[in-house]
């Protein structure tokens, strides 16, 4: 039967398995112009920082979808919004890895394993409790953020140094701000 195709030709191939081609915490050699040692140190420091912000976007989420009170309405749309930008922090972060050669920490029980950030109720928080969590994640990957820039930057990784200080650093004192005057006990009608 010639002209008829072959339907087995187009059939998915599943349950497939492949075998590891690096390991986690491993770096391959590319033309970054970066010394080994200083590729595997960022890799190492910006999957840390990338693992809390996996975590600190997950509490948005979270807290967008619990929100409760009468400032309910704003504060879900500002945690929307903070969650939309951290999820471009971890894209990033990621990207970063990557480009040195490394691998990005990438499952959620991965993260769970690497983060630094204390795991919340599974219910419902007060609001101002949320507000706090939050702004103590921030505070977790800043410190560390900070700390990250100036050894990359010691090591000669201008472009980890760049996006944590550029981009890690100055999303999440924002978002801090935004955060903390939420937390501001001042009247709304009178002074």
């Amino acid at each position: 039967m010639t002209g008829q195709p072959n339907t087995a030709d187009s059939q998915p191939r599943l349950h497939q398995h492949g075998r590891e081609i690096q390991a986690f915490g491993t770096v391959r050699q590319l033309p970054v112009a970066l010394a080994y040692e200083a590729r595997l140190y960022s890799c190492e420091r910006l999957n840390r920082v990338l693992a809390d912000t996996r975590i600190l976007h997950a509490l948005y989420k979270k807290y967008h979808w619990l929100m409760r009170g009468h400032t309910f309405y704003q504060l879900h749309l500002l945690l929307d919004k903070h969650a939309d930008e951290q999820l471009e922090l971890v894209d990033m972060l990621a990207e970063r890895v990557q480009t040195l050669g490394g691998v990005a920490v990438g499952d959620p029980r991965h993260v769970a394993e690497l983060t630094r950030v204390p795991r919340p109720p599974d219910g419902v928080e007060e609001v101002p409790g949320m507000l706090s969590r939050l702004l103590e994640t921030h505070e977790t990957i800043l410190t560390d953020a900070h700390d990250a820039a100036a050894r990359v930057a010691e090591a000669g990784d201008d472009g980890s140094n760049d996006l944590l200080v550029s981009n890690v650093i100055r999303t999440n004192e924002l978002q801090a701000w935004f955060i903390a005057e939420h937390l501001v006990d001042t009247p709304a009608v009178r002074a």
